[in-house]
Protein backbone atom coordinates (compact mmCIF):
# COMPACT_ATOMS: atom_id res chain seq x y z
CA UNK A 1 0.00 0.00 0.00
CA UNK A 2 1.38 3.37 -1.02
CA UNK A 3 1.72 5.76 1.91
CA UNK A 4 1.88 9.46 0.99
CA UNK A 5 4.74 11.34 2.53
CA UNK A 6 5.08 14.90 3.74
CA UNK A 7 7.75 17.48 2.93
CA UNK A 8 10.33 15.35 1.14
CA UNK A 9 12.74 18.25 1.05
CA UNK A 10 13.30 18.01 4.81
CA UNK A 11 14.47 14.39 4.80
CA UNK A 12 17.61 14.00 6.90
CA UNK A 13 19.31 11.06 8.56
CA UNK A 14 19.62 12.45 12.09
CA UNK A 15 16.68 13.46 14.25
CA UNK A 16 16.09 14.01 17.93
CA UNK A 17 12.45 13.04 18.40
CA UNK A 18 10.68 14.81 21.28
CA UNK A 19 7.37 13.54 22.68
CA UNK A 20 4.52 15.33 24.47
CA UNK A 21 5.59 18.57 26.20
CA UNK A 22 2.20 19.57 27.65
CA UNK A 23 2.94 23.24 28.36
CA UNK A 24 6.05 22.48 30.41
CA UNK A 25 8.86 24.91 29.46
CA UNK A 26 11.39 23.10 31.64
CA UNK A 27 10.71 19.78 29.98
CA UNK A 28 11.05 21.44 26.58
CA UNK A 29 14.40 22.96 27.54
CA UNK A 30 15.73 19.67 28.88
CA UNK A 31 14.56 17.83 25.76
CA UNK A 32 16.22 20.35 23.46
CA UNK A 33 19.44 20.12 25.47
CA UNK A 34 19.77 16.42 24.58
CA UNK A 35 19.89 17.06 20.84
CA UNK A 36 23.28 16.93 19.19
CA UNK A 37 24.34 19.94 17.14
CA UNK A 38 24.03 17.86 13.95
CA UNK A 39 20.52 16.61 14.73
CA UNK A 40 17.30 17.95 13.34
CA UNK A 41 14.34 18.19 15.68
CA UNK A 42 11.03 16.34 15.38
CA UNK A 43 8.04 16.75 17.70
CA UNK A 44 5.22 14.26 18.32
CA UNK A 45 2.53 16.83 19.21
CA UNK A 46 0.63 17.61 22.42
CA UNK A 47 2.46 20.88 23.08
CA UNK A 48 -0.37 22.27 25.23
CA UNK A 49 -2.54 21.51 28.30
CA UNK A 50 -0.40 21.04 31.38
CA UNK A 51 -1.05 18.19 33.76
CA UNK A 52 -1.12 18.53 37.54
CA UNK A 53 2.56 17.66 37.88
CA UNK A 54 3.79 20.61 35.80
CA UNK A 55 5.20 23.12 38.27
CA UNK A 56 5.26 26.16 35.99
CA UNK A 57 2.91 25.66 33.06
CA UNK A 58 3.18 28.13 30.21
CA UNK A 59 1.41 27.20 26.99
CA UNK A 60 2.46 30.44 25.32
CA UNK A 61 6.17 29.97 26.00
CA UNK A 62 6.17 26.38 24.76
CA UNK A 63 4.19 27.21 21.62
CA UNK A 64 6.30 30.26 20.78
CA UNK A 65 9.56 28.32 21.11
CA UNK A 66 8.32 25.32 19.14
CA UNK A 67 6.84 27.44 16.37
CA UNK A 68 10.10 29.33 16.01
CA UNK A 69 12.03 26.06 15.79
CA UNK A 70 9.71 24.83 13.05
CA UNK A 71 9.49 28.02 11.02
CA UNK A 72 13.06 29.30 11.43
CA UNK A 73 15.19 26.22 12.10
CA UNK A 74 13.50 23.50 10.04
CA UNK A 75 12.17 21.35 12.86
CA UNK A 76 9.23 19.10 11.98
CA UNK A 77 6.14 18.12 13.96
CA UNK A 78 2.86 16.25 13.83
CA UNK A 79 -0.45 17.24 15.38
CA UNK A 80 -1.44 15.72 18.73
CA UNK A 81 -4.94 15.03 19.99
CA UNK A 82 -4.69 18.01 22.37
CA UNK A 83 -4.08 20.32 19.42
CA UNK A 84 -7.11 18.90 17.61
CA UNK A 85 -9.21 19.17 20.77
CA UNK A 86 -8.23 22.84 21.07
CA UNK A 87 -9.10 23.55 17.45
CA UNK A 88 -12.59 22.15 18.05
CA UNK A 89 -13.03 23.65 21.53
CA UNK A 90 -12.50 27.24 20.36
CA UNK A 91 -14.60 27.04 17.18
CA UNK A 92 -18.34 26.96 16.57
CA UNK A 93 -20.30 24.75 14.22
CA UNK A 94 -22.82 25.92 11.62
CA UNK A 95 -25.45 26.16 14.37
CA UNK A 96 -23.30 28.36 16.60
CA UNK A 97 -22.41 25.58 19.05
CA UNK A 98 -18.85 24.66 20.10
CA UNK A 99 -17.40 21.84 18.01
CA UNK A 100 -16.06 20.35 21.25
CA UNK A 101 -18.21 20.53 24.38
CA UNK A 102 -17.13 23.18 26.86
CA UNK A 103 -18.11 21.04 29.83
CA UNK A 104 -16.27 20.74 33.14
CA UNK A 105 -14.22 17.72 32.03
CA UNK A 106 -12.95 19.34 28.84
CA UNK A 107 -12.31 22.68 30.55
CA UNK A 108 -10.23 20.91 33.21
CA UNK A 109 -8.14 19.12 30.60
CA UNK A 110 -7.63 22.39 28.70
CA UNK A 111 -7.21 24.61 31.78
CA UNK A 112 -3.66 25.92 31.30
CA UNK A 113 -4.40 26.99 27.71
CA UNK A 114 -7.67 28.65 28.71
CA UNK A 115 -6.03 30.50 31.60
CA UNK A 116 -3.38 31.83 29.25
CA UNK A 117 -5.50 32.72 26.21
CA UNK A 118 -9.19 32.51 27.34
CA UNK A 119 -11.95 30.85 25.32
CA UNK A 120 -12.44 31.88 21.70
CA UNK A 121 -10.08 34.85 21.96
CA UNK A 122 -8.11 36.15 19.00
CA UNK A 123 -4.94 34.59 20.47
CA UNK A 124 -6.65 31.23 20.99
CA UNK A 125 -7.97 31.24 17.44
CA UNK A 126 -4.60 32.34 16.02
CA UNK A 127 -2.78 29.49 17.76
CA UNK A 128 -5.36 26.90 16.80
CA UNK A 129 -5.13 28.15 13.21
CA UNK A 130 -1.42 27.38 13.38
CA UNK A 131 -2.23 23.91 14.70
CA UNK A 132 -3.94 23.24 11.36
CA UNK A 133 -0.56 23.60 9.62
CA UNK A 134 0.68 20.49 11.47
CA UNK A 135 0.21 17.26 9.51
CA UNK A 136 -1.38 14.21 11.08
CA UNK A 137 1.60 12.01 10.19
CA UNK A 138 5.06 12.23 8.69
CA UNK A 139 7.09 9.68 6.76
CA UNK A 140 10.70 10.86 6.84
CA UNK A 141 12.00 8.28 4.41
CA UNK A 142 13.22 5.77 6.99
CA UNK A 143 11.43 6.98 10.12
CA UNK A 144 7.72 7.49 10.62
CA UNK A 145 6.09 9.86 13.11
CA UNK A 146 2.50 9.95 14.32
CA UNK A 147 1.01 11.02 17.63
CA UNK A 148 -0.82 7.84 18.63
CA UNK A 149 -1.24 5.16 15.95
CA UNK A 150 0.23 4.42 12.55
CA UNK A 151 -2.44 2.81 10.39
CA UNK A 152 -1.92 2.39 6.66
CA UNK A 153 -5.66 2.08 6.15
CA UNK A 154 -6.47 5.27 8.08
CA UNK A 155 -3.70 7.23 6.37
CA UNK A 156 -4.92 6.15 2.93
CA UNK A 157 -8.46 7.21 3.85
CA UNK A 158 -7.29 10.67 4.90
CA UNK A 159 -4.86 11.05 2.00
CA UNK A 160 -7.61 10.38 -0.53
CA UNK A 161 -8.94 13.83 0.47
CA UNK A 162 -5.91 15.53 2.08
CA UNK A 163 -2.78 14.22 0.41
CA UNK A 164 -0.50 16.36 2.58
CA UNK A 165 -2.08 15.00 5.78
CA UNK A 166 -3.26 18.43 6.95
CA UNK A 167 -6.84 19.13 8.00
CA UNK A 168 -8.77 22.06 6.57
CA UNK A 169 -11.48 24.16 8.26
CA UNK A 170 -14.08 22.44 6.07
CA UNK A 171 -13.21 19.12 7.71
CA UNK A 172 -13.77 20.17 11.30
CA UNK A 173 -17.50 19.61 11.80
CA UNK A 174 -17.16 16.14 10.30
CA UNK A 175 -14.12 15.35 12.43
CA UNK A 176 -15.91 16.53 15.57
CA UNK A 177 -18.84 14.14 14.98
CA UNK A 178 -16.58 11.09 14.43
CA UNK A 179 -19.24 9.42 12.29
CA UNK A 180 -17.57 9.03 8.87
CA UNK A 181 -14.61 6.88 7.80
CA UNK A 182 -12.55 10.08 7.33
CA UNK A 183 -13.34 11.33 10.85
CA UNK A 184 -12.71 7.94 12.43
CA UNK A 185 -9.38 7.71 10.61
CA UNK A 186 -8.30 11.08 12.05
CA UNK A 187 -9.34 9.95 15.53
CA UNK A 188 -7.38 6.70 15.19
CA UNK A 189 -4.11 8.46 14.27
CA UNK A 190 -4.38 11.04 17.05
CA UNK A 191 -6.01 9.04 19.85
CA UNK A 192 -5.19 5.42 19.06
CA UNK A 193 -7.43 2.37 18.92
CA UNK A 194 -9.85 1.69 21.76
CA UNK A 195 -12.21 -1.23 22.30
CA UNK A 196 -14.81 -2.17 24.87
CA UNK A 197 -13.66 -4.30 27.79
CA UNK A 198 -15.61 -7.45 28.70
CA UNK A 199 -18.93 -6.78 30.42
CA UNK A 200 -18.54 -5.66 34.01
CA UNK A 201 -14.87 -4.70 33.65
CA UNK A 202 -13.63 -1.11 33.96
CA UNK A 203 -10.89 1.05 35.46
CA UNK A 204 -10.14 4.62 36.56
CA UNK A 205 -7.74 6.47 34.26
CA UNK A 206 -4.98 8.89 35.27
CA UNK A 207 -7.54 11.69 35.65
CA UNK A 208 -9.88 9.60 37.81
CA UNK A 209 -12.49 9.02 35.09
CA UNK A 210 -14.06 5.55 35.05
CA UNK A 211 -13.66 3.84 31.69
CA UNK A 212 -15.09 0.67 30.20
CA UNK A 213 -13.07 1.01 26.99
CA UNK A 214 -9.33 0.54 26.82
CA UNK A 215 -6.54 1.63 24.51
CA UNK A 216 -4.83 -1.23 22.72
CA UNK A 217 -1.12 -1.38 21.88
CA UNK A 218 -1.33 -1.74 18.09
CA UNK A 219 2.35 -2.71 17.97
CA UNK A 220 1.89 -5.74 20.25
CA UNK A 221 0.60 -8.14 17.63
CA UNK A 222 1.24 -11.14 19.85
CA UNK A 223 -0.22 -9.74 23.11
CA UNK A 224 -2.55 -12.54 24.21
CA UNK A 225 -4.55 -10.96 27.05
CA UNK A 226 -6.37 -7.75 27.92
CA UNK A 227 -3.80 -7.02 30.61
CA UNK A 228 -0.88 -7.45 28.20
CA UNK A 229 -2.40 -5.47 25.34
CA UNK A 230 -3.85 -2.54 27.30
CA UNK A 231 -2.31 0.93 27.42
CA UNK A 232 -2.75 3.95 29.72
CA UNK A 233 -4.21 1.88 32.56
CA UNK A 234 -2.73 3.05 35.91
CA UNK A 235 -3.19 -0.38 37.49
CA UNK A 236 -3.35 -3.13 34.82
CA UNK A 237 -4.20 -5.68 37.53
CA UNK A 238 -7.79 -4.43 37.30
CA UNK A 239 -7.95 -5.96 33.82
CA UNK A 240 -8.51 -9.67 33.19
CA UNK A 241 -5.79 -12.08 32.17
CA UNK A 242 -8.22 -13.66 29.74
CA UNK A 243 -7.38 -13.77 26.05
CA UNK A 244 -8.68 -11.14 23.67
CA UNK A 245 -11.02 -13.07 21.41
CA UNK A 246 -12.93 -10.28 19.66
CA UNK A 247 -11.83 -9.15 16.23
CA UNK A 248 -10.51 -5.63 16.79
CA UNK A 249 -10.00 -4.76 13.16
CA UNK A 250 -6.59 -3.17 13.79
CA UNK A 251 -3.62 -2.74 11.51
CA UNK A 252 -1.03 -4.34 13.77
CA UNK A 253 2.35 -2.97 12.82
CA UNK A 254 4.51 -5.57 11.11
CA UNK A 255 8.27 -6.11 11.24
CA UNK A 256 8.54 -5.39 7.51
CA UNK A 257 7.69 -1.69 8.06
CA UNK A 258 10.05 1.24 8.74
CA UNK A 259 10.39 2.24 12.40
CA UNK A 260 7.67 4.49 13.83
CA UNK A 261 7.70 6.64 16.97
CA UNK A 262 4.64 7.84 18.88
CA UNK A 263 3.77 9.73 22.07
CA UNK A 264 0.33 10.00 23.71
CA UNK A 265 0.09 6.97 26.00
CA UNK A 266 1.61 8.12 29.32
CA UNK A 267 3.73 5.02 29.76
CA UNK A 268 5.05 4.04 33.19
CA UNK A 269 8.37 2.67 34.34
CA UNK A 270 11.69 3.04 32.56
CA UNK A 271 11.55 4.00 28.87
CA UNK A 272 12.06 0.98 26.63
CA UNK A 273 11.84 -0.22 23.07
CA UNK A 274 9.10 -2.86 22.95
CA UNK A 275 9.63 -3.90 19.33
CA UNK A 276 12.34 -3.03 16.78
CA UNK A 277 9.78 -1.25 14.58
CA UNK A 278 7.60 0.78 16.96
CA UNK A 279 7.99 2.60 20.27
CA UNK A 280 6.15 5.05 22.47
CA UNK A 281 8.29 7.87 23.88
CA UNK A 282 5.72 9.39 26.26
CA UNK A 283 7.01 8.58 29.77
CA UNK A 284 5.84 11.51 31.95
CA UNK A 285 7.66 10.33 35.09
CA UNK A 286 10.92 9.48 33.30
CA UNK A 287 11.06 11.79 30.27
CA UNK A 288 13.16 10.80 27.29
CA UNK A 289 13.82 11.55 23.64
CA UNK A 290 14.94 9.29 20.81
CA UNK A 291 18.04 10.13 18.78
CA UNK A 292 17.58 8.49 15.38
CA UNK A 293 20.55 8.24 13.05
CA UNK A 294 19.15 6.22 10.18
CA UNK A 295 18.84 2.79 11.81
CA UNK A 296 16.20 0.44 10.40
CA UNK A 297 15.50 -1.12 13.80
CA UNK A 298 14.90 0.93 16.93
CA UNK A 299 17.43 0.44 19.72
CA UNK A 300 17.41 1.09 23.44
CA UNK A 301 20.77 2.87 23.30
CA UNK A 302 19.13 5.69 21.33
CA UNK A 303 16.67 6.46 24.13
CA UNK A 304 18.13 9.43 26.00
CA UNK A 305 16.87 10.51 29.41
CA UNK A 306 16.09 14.21 29.85
CA UNK A 307 16.00 14.16 33.63
CA UNK A 308 18.43 16.47 35.41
Amino acid sequence: MLIPVCDKEIYMSNYTVIPDIHADPERLSLSLATAASSDHLAFLGDFIDAGKSVLRPDDAEVLTRVRRLIEDDGAVAVMGNHELNAILFHRLDSNGQPLRARDDKNRAQHRSFIERFSIGSDDALDWTEWFLTLPLWRDLGGLRLVHACWSDTAISTIAARRLDGRLRPDDLEEVARKETPFARAVDLLLSGPETALPAGIGFHDNSGHYRTQVRIAWWRADAPTWRAAALSVPNPEYLPETEITDELGLDFYGEENPPVLVGHYKMRGAPRIETPQAACLDYPDTPCVYRWSGEQALRTTSLISTNK
